[in-house]
């Protein structure tokens, strides 16, 4: 998220095709370690794949690597849990840094989309046969075309939210964006974050109060009308949650003792403001490891009622091997909604991988909610993050009527672009925007189109 009219694109992907052989450092051959395969679902046209890494032998396997071949016709798309390199039909999956050691006995594994009929043969771990990974692949009876989404693997946390929602960033600063105080948010919006929480000094702890330039902007606004606003908000039937980090936010949660603080110094503004949730939006760096149990021990504190959003950047939802995505997976159980902003990044892969689409598009948009959606999010767990107009990003912004054509195409598989997903997503949680602000200092265009759309979905 961005605090100024002035934003610096945060990150430029460059897609770069790979020819000819790539050559891949096989890790040591540990005696019996074996890599089976199996198709967890398949819906014709494609497929999900799941490779589990055995170690049968008496040693650690200190790294692995398994590498297969796919028919012509044949491609990965979306991974996860490993890193990828290829050649012709030859591809091979690697460890990453938290998944390379496996003691004995022990297992990982790694998943990724097949598009095409086929499956892998010719497998190899760290260099010789995958052992029972050479049996036929177990595959799941297809479904039809195009499929819905398959059921969900865990419920839904009951924080008492609509079927899908808009959510709206408020600033607790003062920028060239319309000043507002929080009661005065648009009513379209279903969940207001309030942008920032700050960090203290120290580690993981966070703190927030009202901006001193936006109190004086404001002719005087106190924390205690700020309290009193977040209560007039939740008796219209609102959420308001506190956002922690930002574009200048540097809050670092590393281990556990700042796991610790920051649980407990959100749960104190959750108690002292009476936020309905936490959304995490740091741009600087995040671990998903501590920050999982930093969220669970808030949510052990105040209940199945807490929401708990994220924000991250375009680039941190790529592949879910990224700190982010593993953090949204780590806690599928407790999290409410991941609001990805798709802007200020430049071209991206979809979930096909076959090419990179252009921000500020019906494809982008939509190609790169797929890669949440198909590699292991509910679709109540998937919202779409777009600025609100003129002045609100340096790039992505498009009107909000792309945005209504992007939940058309993900919920009912109408309005897309040239990219349609493999199917449909009627649960598609909604959309966020950066910012109340910004949309309301550009005629509250963003809120009154999407809003009243979102009440049309399945």
């Amino acid at each position: 998220m961005k605090r100024s009219r002035s934003l610096v694109l945060s990150l430029v992907t460059a897609v770069v095709a790979a020819v000819g052989a790539v050559w891949v450092a096989m890790p040591a051959f540990a005696a019996g370690a074996t890599a089976s395969f199996v198709k967890t679902s398949d819906w014709g046209s494609g497929w999900e794949g799941k490779y589990t890494i055995t170690n049968g032998g008496g040693t650690t396997v200190d790294g692995w690597a398994v590498t297969f071949d796919l028919p012509a016709g044949t491609t990965v798309g979306s991974y996860w849990d490993a890193l990828l390199t290829s050649s012709g039909q030859r591809y091979t999956f690697t460890n990453r840094s938290w998944n390379g050691s496996i003691a004995p006995g022990a297992s990982v594994s790694f998943g990724f989309l097949g598009n095409g009929p086929g499956a892998p043969a010719n497998c190899q771990l760290n260099g010789a046969s995958c052992g029972d990974g050479t049996a036929p692949p177990t595959t799941a009876p297809p479904t039809t075309a195009p499929p819905t989404t398959p059921p969900p693997t865990s419920p839904p946390p009951n924080t008492g939210l609509p079927k899908h929602i808009l959510t709206g960033y408020w600033h607790n600063f003062d920028n060239p964006a319309v000043e507002l105080r929080l009661r005065d948010v648009p009513n379209e919006y279903d969940v207001v974050a309030v942008a920032f929480a700050e960090a203290t000094a120290t580690p993981g702890a966070v703190t927030f109060a009202v901006d001193p330039g936006l109190s004086a902007a404001l002719g005087g606004y106190t924390d205690a009308d700020f309290s009193a606003d977040v209560r007039a908000l939740q008796s219209r039937g609102k959420k308001v949650i506190i956002s922690v980090g930002g574009e200048t936010g540097r809050v670092a949660v590393n281990d556990a003792a700042s796991a610790a603080a920051f649980s407990d110094s959100v749960h104190a503004l959750i108690q002292r403001y009476g936020f309905d949730g936490v959304d995490i939006d740091l741009e600087n760096g995040l671990n998903p490891t501590y920050m999982a149990q930093a969220l669970r021990s808030l949510r052990a504190k105040v209940g199945s009622r807490l929401i708990i959003a994220m924000a991250p950047q375009t680039i941190d939802m790529q592949s879910p091997g990224s700190s982010y995505f593993k953090l949204a997976l780590d806690i599928k159980d407790i999290l409410t909604v991941v609001n990805t902003q798709f802007y200020n990044s430049g071209a991206m892969l979809g979930c096909d991988r076959n090419a990179a689409y252009a921000q500020g598009t019906v494809n982008f948009i939509v190609a790169l909610a797929c890669i949440q959606l198909e590699a292991g999010l509910r679709p109540d767990q998937v919202g779409l993050g777009l600025p609100a107009g003129p002045g609100a990003a340096g790039g992505g912004v498009v009107a909000p009527s792309v945005v209504n054509a992007a939940l058309d195409c993900l919920a009912r598989g109408s309005n897309c672009g040239s990219f349609r997903p493999p199917r449909t997503y009627p649960g598609i949680r909604g959309a966020m925007t950066w910012s109340v602000n910004w949309d309301v200092t550009n005629g509250n265009a963003f809120a009154r189109t999407v809003a009243p759309h979102l009440a049309t979905l399945p």
